[in-house]
C-alpha cells in the first residue's frame, strides 16, 4: 500500500535531487529517507529512483508517481481539514426529524443556541410522526429523530425494546389533558382546576389525533370502561383544537401539544387518571459520537428542560 509519508519523501528527493537534500529538508536522516524509499518500491513494485554517485534520479515511473503525488497529497490536505472542521464544530450538519409539537416546542430554541454557539454548522428540520421518524433514523435519511412513547410499556424510556438498538436522550414527560368546548358541562372543573374522570366523557364525540395516539386513546378509554365513538380524525393539532372549539367534540392532547397553538374556544382540563408521554432524543450510537450530533443533543435537552 502506497502510504502519504512515503509520497511527500519521494517528493522532496524530487524536489532537492539526493537522499540526503532531502533528509534535510525534511528533519530527518538519510537512512531514514532510504528506508521510506525501499518501502515504497516495494508498494510499487518498481523502481523509481537511480542512484549514480551523489545524483539521485526519478525512473519513468518516479515521474509519473510524483505527478499524482501532487493531486492526491493535495486532496488529502483538504479532507484532513474538513474533517478538523467537522470535529472542531466549524463545519458540519444535523439533519433532525421531529413530531409537530416538539418542532415547535423544543426545536426552535435548540437550534437558535446551536447557531449561536456553532454558527458554522448547519441544521435542517423535517417533521414525521413516530414510527416513521425512527425509520427515517435507521435507514439513513436523519441524525437525531425526536419521538415519543407512553409509559404503558414495560421499563424506563432508555431500554425500550423498540428502540433498542438506539442510543436515547430523554428530553421530558409531558401530561395529557383533556380538551372541551368552553360551554361544556366539565368546562367548570377546567376553571377550578379540577380534574375529571376520563369516564366522564364516555358519551361524547371524540376528536383524535395520529394513528399511534389514537391507538392509545382507544387503549386508555378502554380501561377506563368505555370505548370512544371517534368521528374526527386528524393529525393537525391545531385542526383538533379547532373541532373542539366548534363544539363538535372533545379531545385528549399532550401538553406540548396544547401549547403550540392557539386554543379558542377550548378549556383544558385535567384528567384522571393521569396519563403521561415519554419524549426523548433518538441516535444510532455511532453518530452520537460525531461532534455536531452531540451538540444537538445538548441543546435539544436543554431547551426541554426550559
Amino acid at each position: 500500500m502506497i502510504e502519504a509519508r512515503h509520497l511527500r519523501v519521494l517528493r522532496a528527493v524530487a524536489r532537492t535531487g539526493s537522499l540526503s537534500a532531502a533528509a534535510r529538508a525534511l528533519g530527518c536522516t538519510q537512512p531514514a529517507v532510504s528506508q521510506q524509499m525501499k518501502v515504497l518500491e516495494q508498494a510499487a513494485g518498481t523502481a523509481l529512483l537511480v542512484r549514480a554517485g551523489r545524483e539521485t534520479r526519478l525512473t519513468e515511473a518516479g515521474e509519473a508517481l510524483v505527478r499524482h503525488a501532487a493531486g492526491i497529497l493535495a486532496g488529502l490536505a483538504a479532507a484532513e481539514e474538513e474533517v478538523a472542521a467537522i470535529a472542531g464544530l466549524r463545519a458540519g450538519r444535523v439533519r433532525l426529524v421531529s413530531f409537530p409539537s416538539a418542532s415547535s416546542a423544543i426545536v426552535p430554541a435548540a437550534v437558535a443556541a446551536m447557531r449561536a454557539q456553532y454558527p458554522g454548522a448547519r441544521v435542517s428540520l423535517t417533521e414525521a410522526q413516530p414510527p416513521r421518524s425512527v425509520e427515517a433514523l435507521r435507514e439513513g435519511e436523519c441524525d437525531i429523530a425526536l419521538a415519543y412513547r407512553y409509559p404503558d410499556a414495560a421499563g424506563p424510556v432508555e431500554s425500550d425494546p423498540e428502540w433498542g438498538d438506539l442510543m436515547v436522550r430523554p428530553l421530558l414527560t409531558e401530561r395529557l389533558v383533556g380538551l372541551v368546548p368552553e360551554g361544556h358541562r366539565l368546562a367548570r372543573a377546567a376553571e377550578a382546576g379540577e380534574d375529571a374522570g376520563l369516564a366522564e366523557l364516555a358519551g361524547e364525540s371524540w376528536i383524535a389525533g395520529c394513528p399511534r395516539c389514537r391507538g392509545h386513546l382507544v387503549e386508555v378509554c378502554e380501561r377506563a370502561g368505555f370505548t370512544p365513538r371517534i368521528d374526527f380524525a386528524t393529525d393537525d393539532y391545531p385542526a383538533v383544537v379547532g373541532l373542539v372549539g366548534a363544539g363538535l367534540g372533545v379531545a385528549v392532547l399532550p401538553e406540548l401539544a396544547v401549547e403550540s397553538v392557539r386554543p379558542r374556544g377550548v378549556r383544558t382540563v385535567g384528567i384522571s387518571p393521569e396519563v403521561r408521554r415519554e419524549v426523548a432524543a433518538l441516535t444510532l450510537p455511532d453518530l452520537a459520537r460525531v461532534p455536531a450530533v452531540a451538540a444537538m443533543l445538548d441543546r435539544l435537552s436543554d431547551s426541554a428542560r426550559r
